[in-house]
């Protein structure tokens, strides 16, 4: 399984959606305080672009020289129609100081959050991440394609994920299974996360033989995975 650390890093060079809380900031806007992008540098700290005149700039502005504490809360949504579409959460707590001159877009600052701890609770558990941890992490290799490829096997492989059902055995219950229906949740590396719904709602891992590195070696392993379904 991946580690929190990889998970956490994952989320943060997501498309999840985040939002930066900084205190006395409270009353601001929700899509006020939500970077445009963001990005982890060489040292593990988080880069975040925001609009010069947002609330988070003004604040780091007025900091100048002090250390301003922030937290960089994540959410992870399923992007596919599922029951409980949050998949998980993080959050980065740490010191932030304006980069200037490292904005590309004029009209835009760079904000640098330096990593001071983080946790991650997610669809594998809850868990601390050091920042020594969370700096030497690697995201997932699929994060930039798992949106697509979600949709992708929902909307034109969901008869060979919903026959996953037949490798579950005595954990898929021994309940009727009409009715039940299958949806791919989340991707990794490792292997696809599929959610069962219906007389009772419950996830099941599918572990591919061995970690895939690109979308080529995914391609071959859910082949591997929906042959050993078809039987």
């Amino acid at each position: 399984m991946p580690s929190a650390a990889e998970r956490t890093r994952t989320l943060v060079q997501s498309t999840c959606s985040a939002v930066l809380l900084v205190p006395g900031l409270e009353g601001a806007r929700p899509e006020q305080l939500s970077p445009q992008a963001r990005a982890v540098g060489a040292d593990g700290e988080v880069f975040l672009l925001f609009p010069a005149d947002s609330p988070a700039v003004r604040a780091a502005t007025h900091a100048q020289d002090d250390e301003l504490a922030a937290v960089l809360e994540l959410t992870d949504v399923a992007p596919v129609a599922v029951p409980n579409r949050i998949r998980g959460r993080a959050w980065i707590s740490g010191w932030l100081t304006r980069m200037p001159g490292l904005a590309a877009e004029p009209g835009y600052m760079m904000l640098r959050l330096e990593v001071g701890e983080a946790s991650v609770d997610d669809l594998w558990g809850a868990s601390h991440v050091e920042p020594e941890a969370f700096a030497s992490a690697s995201a997932d290799p699929l994060v930039a394609h798992e949106t697509e490829l979600l949709q992708h096997l929902a909307s034109t492989h969901s008869d060979q994920v919903q026959a996953l059902g037949s490798l579950l055995g005595d954990r898929g219950g021994s309940r009727s299974t009409t009715g039940r229906r299958a949806v791919p949740l989340a991707l990794d590396r490792f292997g696809l996360r599929v959610r069962f719904t219906g007389e009772r709602c419950f996830d099941a891992r599918f572990d591919f033989p061995v970690p895939v590195a690109d979308v080529t070696e995914l391609r071959r392993a859910m082949r591997t995975l929906f042959e050993a379904a078809s039987g």
